[in-house]
């Protein structure tokens, strides 16, 4: 993929008053723990932790953590593997919480991060979701926030008040529009997936360049693999049974994941609660020592989802006893448990003594563990006196954070809907605006779930009541049983503009909570078409929303002249969306899922497959398969201005060294047909309007049909900036092996022979493809 092009920041040129916190904060009952016990080799505090060979930074860390785990007794090594996990006072290893979270921000889920107005950091910078980032399509973006959260992360940890492990980000593929946590994902194709996820895992570790061991924060690519339902119709994630061909594994599910570890260098995995054919994720050797650490060469540790372990006896009825559970789970290579009560700190012992489980496995788990905390730093005593230690408050909540925030959630609103250039409004000759909808104030909306504290808000309201005068009128709440829609057609009626925020909020889709409907929430439809009815001026309807929802309605309703989708937009979400109302900021996202009519519900959450079935008349999923009437597709997104696009260089005739032997309409992916199957396609790309703007340019290609291909894939992507009439160059390389190759039906990936065709934008290109 050609390199991405520097983050555009553009700056809103009016001032916006910032709102107080509107969140309480959630202090966690006991004391912080990083403020009981000293660092680990603190030879300041202790000089006597300088005859630890563990403690010397001289030493290979590989060295160091042996000597670490030789020292403990099993019951000490029983305590570090799991994510509570105990101290070891006679070697000076204080208490450490592993469970932090940064999905889109440090966050207040998880017991290793806090938030306390009392002490120092009160909140730390909350980006929006990164449902939102995706639709930016910037792989630098995706880069420069997660070091922005890694260093507030690192400030946070300097005074206490977190740790160092953060289990972000979440890499599932977004395979069906009910899921709750859609939200928390980069969307539904697997390559945007694949780089939004290594970019992410880089940005938050930043690996020393003098010693790559070392580690600014852990991340943690998460929930391996095929899970993407949490409660539908009877279905639980924790019971589930994710029934899925081998094709599918390796070429929808898996690929983020394998990216993760071997691209990205991510120091830890976390194992799903379902089962996989059969098999629950986080007590499947294939799986966890196979796969993750085997083919992939994991360097680091892999920990469960929480309780999972504890699932296998008494949700999954896949182990006789809680002993058998823990043995099963640490013997197919599970490190980390990740359990309120501990299954793994209660029953390890019980599973030695009883020859279920042998100290080898756990030398193993407690040696990565270890290693892990070895590379951030942990045991080389005072964090304040490292690499990283002037971070602190003055750190969390910058200028420069807050501003990032601003301009992710402005790259990341979608222009839907755009009749006769309505868009951009001009404040000058609007002297009055109506807002309305049940999102029109959000504040915690915003920032969807998995979140922190943020800095302070900015809500639509306030972001629009900045330029123009409003009048605010809620309608209903997000379920909205029953509008208030006199009220609201009032103020829509006397007002020159009239903007609808409308759609979800936590209330309807997060962890836990799968929709049965993708239509817009309860009488929010009615609201918005007996409002549009009435209004004086242009009506502009802005949707919250992580998966699709169906406002075809709106599409088709001329009344409504300009349609946005803002995905959950972070703690500034306001000030973006009147940035590209007002036209300050010209709109550049994309979708990063399909959105699907309304009768997709018909079809059952719980079938993983991703073709489509003549026989019972299922469509498939995602752009790739689906094949059915779509609302709007994957990809879309308008601008302000126009784009002229065109191919300047790309090959017709690919060869590839694969001899003759084998099927001759596809070769071995993994074989030396690879060596020399990389080529180059360049696009240029002009604004011939009269406005600045970004452009993703989405390069695709739909395969000669063999072995029951995608119509159409995701190859490449980058993203240019460009003032009127300026013009660039975008250069892919393409390696067909990686980026054009498909899976057959045996999970194995190959390289199709034949036609091909390229598409950007609305231009096609053949190419040949020969043994």
């Amino acid at each position: 993929m050609a390199s991405s092009p520097p983050i555009i920041f553009v700056t809103s040129i009016f001032l916006i008053s910032t709102l107080a916190f509107a969140q309480e904060v959630k202090p966690h009952n006991d004391t912080s723990p990083y403020e009981k016990a000293p660092f680990a080799c603190d030879v300041d505090a202790n000089p006597e932790f300088a005859k630890f060979t563990f403690c010397d930074q001289k030493k290979p860390i590989d060295e160091r953590v042996a000597d670490l785990v030789t020292r403990m007794t099993l019951k000490e090594k029983i305590g570090y593997i799991k994510s509570s996990s105990k101290e070891v006072e006679r070697l000076g290893i204080p208490y450490y919480r592993w469970w932090s979270e940064a999905l889109h921000g440090v966050s207040t889920t998880g017991n290793g991060s806090e938030f306390n107005s009392a002490r120092n950091i009160s909140g730390a910078t909350s980006f929006p979701m990164p449902i939102n980032m995706a639709a930016s399509f910037n792989v630098s973006l995706f880069y420069a926030i997660a070091r922005a959260v890694a260093n507030e992360a690192r400030a946070m940890y300097n005074v206490g008040q977190a740790g160092l492990t953060f289990w972000s980000p979440n890499i599932n593929i977004f395979r069906d529009p009910r899921w709750g946590r859609g939200m928390e994902t980069p969307g539904e194709d697997t390559l945007l997936t694949s780089v939004f996820g290594v970019a992410y895992i880089k940005g938050l570790q930043q690996p020393d360049d003098n010693n790559p061991e070392k580690l600014k924060v852990a991340g943690c690519c998460k929930h391996l693999t095929a899970y993407d339902l949490d409660g539908w119709k009877g279905y639980s994630r924790f019971t589930f049974n994710s029934v899925v061909s081998k094709q599918d594994l390796e070429e929808t599910f898996n690929p983020p994941f394998k990216s993760c570890v071997m691209e990205g260098q991510g120091a830890s995995i976390m194992c799903s609660y379902n089962k996989i054919n059969g098999t629950p994720a986080c007590a499947d050797p294939d799986l966890l020592k196979g796969l993750v650490r085997g083919q992939w060469k994991l360097n680091g540790y892999i920990v469960s989802d929480c309780n999972a372990v504890q699932f296998l006896y008494n949700r999954h009825d896949y182990a006789k006893t809680r002993i058998e559970a823990v043995a099963m789970s640490v013997n197919a290579g599970l490190d980390l448990d990740c359990d309120h009560e501990s299954y793994v700190g209660k029953f390890a012992h019980s599973a030695v003594n009883a020859g279920l489980l042998k100290v080898p496995e756990i030398d193993r788990a407690v040696t990565n563990n270890m290693k892990t905390l070895m590379r951030l730093g942990f045991f080389d005593g005072n964090p304040r006196k490292g690499i990283y230690g002037k971070l602190g408050p003055k750190d969390v909540c910058t200028p420069a954070t807050e501003e990032l925030a601003r301009e992710t959630a402005r790259q990341g609103i979608v222009l839907l809907k755009n009749i006769r250039e309505t868009l951009p409004l001009n404040p000058t000759n609007i002297k009055s605006m109506a807002v309305i909808g049940p999102n029109g104030n959000a504040t915690r909306a915003m920032i969807g779930n998995y979140e922190g504290i943020p800095c302070s808000y900015i809500s639509p309201l306030q972001g629009l009541s900045a330029s123009v005068k409003t009048t605010f009128v809620r309608g209903c709440n997000v379920t909205c049983e029953e509008p208030i829609l006199d009220e609201a057609k009032k103020a829509a009626a006397a007002a020159d503009a009239t903007v609808l925020v409308v759609g979800g909020s936590t209330d309807i889709e997060d962890e836990f909570v799968d929709r049965e409907e993708i239509s817009l929430p309860g009488e929010q439809e009615k609201l918005i078409s007996e409002v549009s009815k009435v209004s004086k001026g242009p009506v502009i309807l802005v949707v919250f929303s992580g998966g699709s929802m169906d406002v075809g309605f709106a599409n088709t309703d001329n009344n409504i002249k300009g349609i946005l989708w803002a995905g959950y937009p972070g703690q500034h979400g306001g000030v973006a969306i009147a940035d590209v109302i007002f036209g300050r900021y010209n709109p550049s996202g994309r979708l990063p899922v399909t959105w699907y009519p309304r009768e997709y519900t018909q079809y059952s959450m719980a079938r993983m497959h991703m073709r489509p079935n003549k026989t019972s008349g299922f469509p498939g999923r995602t752009y790739k398969f689906y094949t059915g009437p779509t609302v709007y597709p994957f990809g879309h997104g308008l601008s302000y201005t126009t784009f002229d696009h065109q191919i300047v260089s790309a090959p017709k005739v690919v060869k590839l060294n694969s001899g003759k032997k084998g099927n001759p309409k596809s070769v071995d992916a993994s074989g030396r047909a690879c060596k020399k199957s990389t080529f180059e396609i360049r696009v240029r790309v002009k604004n011939t309007g009269k406005m600045a703007g970004g452009r993703p340019i989405l390069l695709y290609s739909t395969p000669p049909p063999v072995h029951n291909p995608p119509q159409k894939m995701l190859v490449a992507f980058d993203k240019v900036f460009l003032k009127p009439q300026e013009q660039a160059v975008v250069k892919f390389r393409v390696n067909m092996c990686k980026d054009m190759s498909v899976v057959d039906e045996q999970g194995n990936r190959k390289v199709a022979v034949g036609n091909y065709k390229l598409q950007v934008a609305k231009l096609n290109h053949t190419l040949e493809v020969r043994r």
